[in-house]
């Protein structure tokens, strides 16, 4: 009798089914294919808003971002900056990076092409000109007008939108350059007028100071990550939670008080005035500015921000309450730091870089960097134990009192009766620190950024391949 060959034909059946499913498996999700690569790749841009070079290295808004996101993925942050602005939507189209972070609006031309994350910021498209010329007031009065913007970008399909209502409207497009040298070209008035995105022209106003607002081509306009329409959501559902986090636990306010808190402070004669005086007082009290460093750890251009703030660098000033010195010390932290004479340069330098390192010490050892500098600033300004009210409100409001963000939301609060009557030390002009801080955080990133410009300035006369960098300190 022979075998029955069914059982036999059914088991060669299954296992040749098992190798047909198996080479034809659904791959695993994005998310996890990037977390078993431990890279994340991510396109981005070199300027002001987005990653640049700082003092202490790679930095800007949307670098700290991506960084915290990478964190979330337990992978690290591989940045890609194509060399042109409208090749970053297709390199994340192609592949060859899993996002773009940098700085881009949230428009229907785009929406077809790429996939959007979350919002997490607005800002609105500014029609840029030089001070002194005539201000743009309407799209009308840019017609006939030497007016230059990015190829690929936001403004670019403004402008032809706005082209269908007004057929004489023309522009020109540059595909080699970013958009803080084509606010170069108008501060050199080299050009008309230029296009640039609200928070672009808010960090870079800074470091030009003809720049101006004429006025706003859109309506505010979120911004958002770009990914490629993936065969799963993996990655999308990834950021939403990461952005959601960010939201709730104050993170993103955060950031965007690092960034942006201390943008505009100072109006165009102060931006100049400052400049003038970098060149011409700063020079006499840098070694003491440094020596002082060297004593007490604070970043010597910071101590000459402080410094410029307090007397702009006038060694004799002094005000109404009686500071006195370049670092306008009390006569009590004057006695208290041993100082004989405030108005002695050396003693007034490096007696306030000893009392704002005695002022520190007095903060929590949790409060972290930059806020325990900045909260800091705020106690050597309006006094400690004004600082200490602050932080009690803002911690009996629901705020965290170790975070610069929401302490500066509470302080002018110690004018009003209604809280400072119930606070221990009392009535404080509670606003001044605010713009204490914010001024000086703006002096001492403007004041970075000019020594590097008159570094490459005097590298340029040695050797002509140097030129300026536009964008501060970038890559």
């Amino acid at each position: 009798m022979h075998p029955n060959p069914l059982p036999m034909l059914v088991t060669v059946c299954l296992m040749a089914l098992s190798v047909v499913i198996g080479s034809c498996s659904i791959p695993p999700p994005l998310v996890e294919r990037i977390k078993a690569s431990g890279e994340l790749r991510v396109a981005t841009r070199n300027s002001g808003t987005t990653l640049y070079e700082g003092s202490e290295g790679l930095t800007g808004f949307e670098y700290d971002l991506v960084q915290l996101f990478a964190e979330q993925l337990d992978v690290k942050a591989h940045f890609i900056i194509p060399k042109r602005f409208d090749d970053l939507l297709p390199t994340v189209i192609k592949g060859d990076a899993h996002l773009a972070a940098a700085g881009l609006t949230i428009t229907p031309e785009r929406e077809s092409e790429i996939r959007f994350g979350p919002s997490y910021q607005e800002i609105t498209q500014q029609v840029i000109y030089r001070s002194g010329e005539s201000r743009p007031r309407k799209v009308e009065n840019l017609v006939g007008k030497d007016l230059h913007i990015l190829a690929g970008s936001s403004h670019e399909e403004e402008l032809q939108r706005l082209k269908e209502e007004h057929p004489a409207l023309g522009w020109k497009i540059h595909t080699d350059l970013e958009s803080a040298e084509l606010l170069q070209m108008v501060q050199d008035n080299e050009i008309d007028f230029t296009i640039a995105d609200s928070n672009e022209f808010a960090v870079t106003r800074r470091f030009m100071p003809f720049i101006k607002v004429g006025f706003d081509l859109t309506e505010p306009q979120p911004l958002a990550w770009a990914m490629a329409h993936a065969e799963d959501d993996s990655l999308y559902k990834a950021m939403e939670e990461f952005f959601t986090r960010i939201r709730e636990d104050g993170t993103l306010s955060q950031l965007i008080e690092r960034h942006y808190g201390h943008i505009g402070r100072l109006n165009f004669v102060e931006l100049r005035t400052f400049i003038k005086h970098i060149r011409n007082r700063l020079p006499k009290y840098e070694t003491l500015f440094k020596e002082a460093e060297t004593m007490t750890g604070i970043d010597w251009r910071m101590l000459a921000a402080i410094g410029y703030q307090e007397s702009h660098w006038n060694p004799k000033a002094k005000s109404p309450t009686g500071v006195r010195g370049i670092m306008m010390l009390t006569l009590a932290a004057a006695k208290q730091m041993k100082i004989e004479s405030r108005l002695d340069p050396k003693q007034s330098i490096i007696g306030g870089a000893r009392y704002l390192r005695f002022v520190e010490k007095k903060l929590p050892k949790r409060v972290p960097e930059p806020d325990r500098l900045w909260m800091t600033m705020a106690g050597y300004n309006v006094g400690f134990g004004h600082l200490e009210d602050a932080r009690i409100l803002t911690e009996h409001l629901g705020d965290d009192p170790d975070k610069w963000v929401e302490v500066k939301k509470h302080l002018p609060k110690l004018s009003l009766k209604k809280w400072y009557s119930s606070l221990k030390r009392g009535y404080a002009r509670g606003k001044e620190p605010v713009n204490y801080v914010d001024n000086i955080r703006a002096y001492f990133e403007l004041l970075k950024w000019q020594l590097r410009q008159m570094e490459l300035a005097n590298q340029s006369e040695n050797n002509p391949s140097h030129a300026l960098s536009i964008i501060p300190e970038a890559l």
